[in-house]
């Protein structure tokens, strides 16, 4: 914390004042999935949560924290939430060639949140059916894909989740 001391000297009293100055750590993320106000309510929760607060502007997530490790914070907790966003750091998957995946943790408040889910394992080679709906915690993808092109699909749609 950096501080400034000013002395000023009047005709009769000598004062001295301290003001400390903070700086906030900011993350910006895009690509955020946000189709809906329940979305940006998800978000919201998700960052505020963590200690952070979030302006939520279309697709684009600005995160807003005391420090770096708050921020990081937000940002996991985001991911945990079932989001992602371009600017977070995607979480390891173990890249193995399946033919039935169990996704879950991915946020799926509504049919616009499955539309996506619906995109992103249509563009996975070799995924052929998923069971996602409104409100599910988890899904099962089918087919002879890769469970690392499987993540990166919904990483890609603003989604996260985890894969087994």
């Amino acid at each position: 914390m950096k501080s400034l001391t000013l002395i000023l000297v009047g005709a009769v009293s000598l004062a001295a004042f301290t003001f400390s100055a903070s700086a906030d750590t900011t993350v910006t993320l895009s690509g955020v999935h946000n189709c809906c106000k329940s979305c940006a309510k998800g978000i919201d929760k998700a960052v505020t949560g963590a200690g952070a607060t979030a302006e939520i502007v279309d697709t684009t997530v600005t995160i807003t924290a005391k420090d770096e490790a708050a921020a990081q914070k937000a940002v996991d907790g985001l991911l945990a939430a079932g989001y992602f966003g371009e600017g977070a750091t995607a979480p390891e998957i173990a890249d193995a060639k399946t033919k039935s995946a169990t996704v879950s943790g991915v946020h799926l408040c509504c049919g616009k949140c499955v539309k996506a889910v619906e995109k992103a394992v249509t563009s996975v080679k070799g995924a052929t059916s998923h069971t996602a709906e409104k409100g599910a915690k988890t899904f099962t993808v089918e087919g002879d894909f890769s469970t690392a092109e499987l993540a990166a699909a919904l990483n890609k749609e603003g989604l996260n989740g985890t894969i087994e």
